[in-house]
């Protein structure tokens, strides 16, 4: 089955895809924090048990796997497609991931908490996203019930997800907004929205390929259909900013903008040895290059797909044996040239 990462989204957009978390604590355990091994396993396997029928809801298949029983290298490739979280990656008591065959959809079981929803739609798309991770809220609260105050509303293990414990998320390509001298202010204001953004791969120099992620700072105070209509306004108005910029610079100096991503394009097409740094960023040319219609590729691609793809445990999985950096560099350098469409 196709995953949701291996779909393009519309040219036009910069939103690469939009995330809705929820989390719960099942009211008759403590906290994962302060269980213990008997109990980890006696509460995950209840849980698990419990939702075996959650594809009744819409048809969906999913794969139940115990975390704790995971190779190293799977857990780390999962943590690299964003479908687990390092908390749970790095737990050793008894956890348990639920997961659609698309990875749209997950469920991780005792982990920070005891129970993680996560739903992901390519593009700008939180209110779908919201709507079914919702649907699965629901589902799930009717057959367990949840850490609940009256006052405070939902529990959890951190006081930040306290209240909805809902952090809606939309990833969005940034490479000229970023590189701006007032981006940082531009921050600091969206944090006073009630907004925060951040580099998905690190901050500033580091955050290779200028993917910014954009969430709600509160749980609490606000409701979960409040929450998610404010990061959705602030991701559409980044998305609006980088597009207004890109388009000056094109009219400014087409040829020079035109050249930087044939030149990537060039690079990753014909390159026998490509570090991580390097490709992300021309990825990122490519990326925006398809998204102004600049660059025209023969076939549908997501480019998003390919940055996913050439991270190191997810290429390690796909050549299937160990491999050290040199030997990385290259077959990284071959995932890209077999893998990227030719251009019109």
């Amino acid at each position: 089955m196709v995953k949701w990462y291996e779909m393009p989204v519309g040219e036009s957009s910069n939103v690469i895809y939009s995330r809705v978390r929820l989390v719960r604590n099942w009211s008759e355990y403590p906290f994962p924090g302060k269980l213990t091994d008997a109990q980890s396993a006696e509460l995950t396997g209840r849980l698990t048990d419990g939702l075996r029928g959650l594809g009744s809801l819409d048809g969906t298949n999913y794969q139940f796997s115990c975390l704790d029983r995971m190779p190293e290298l799977e857990k780390t490739a999962l943590l690299e497609r964003r479908i687990i979280n390092r908390g749970i990656s790095k737990k050793q008591a008894p956890a348990a991931l639920i997961l659609s065959e698309d990875e749209r959809i997950s469920v991780s079981l005792n982990g920070d908490d005891h129970i993680r929803i996560q739903v992901v739609e390519p593009g700008l798309a939180l209110g779908g996203c919201y709507r079914l991770a919702d649907r699965i809220d629901d589902f799930i609260g009717e057959r367990f019930e949840y850490s609940f105050d009256e006052k405070y509303g939902y529990l959890t293990s951190f006081p930040t997800n306290v209240g909805t414990g809902l952090r809606a998320l939309a990833v969005v390509h940034l490479p000229m907004l970023s590189r701006r001298k007032n981006f940082q202010s531009l921050v600091a204001d969206m944090g006073r929205f009630g907004t925060s953004i951040r580099g998905i791969y690190g901050e500033g120099a580091d955050n290779f390929g200028s993917l910014y992620q954009v969430s709600n700072q509160k749980t609490l105070g606000q409701t979960e259909r409040e929450l998610v209509d404010l990061v959705t306004k602030t991701a559409a108005e980044l998305d609006a900013q980088e597009r207004r910029l890109r388009q000056e610079a094109i009219r400014q100096r087409e040829l020079a903008c035109m050249d930087e991503v044939y030149k990537s394009y060039g690079v990753l097409k014909y390159a026998r040895r490509l570090t991580r740094k390097d490709a992300m960023e021309f990825l990122s040319q490519i990326m925006a290059g398809v998204a102004d219609g600049r660059l025209k590729l023969v076939e549908p691609c997501s480019v998003y797909g390919l940055m996913l793809g050439i991270q190191p445990a997810n290429l390690l999985k796909t050549a299937d044996r160990l491999m050290d950096k040199e030997e990385l560099d290259a077959a990284r350098a071959v995932f890209l040239r077999t893998r990227l469409p030719e251009i019109k």
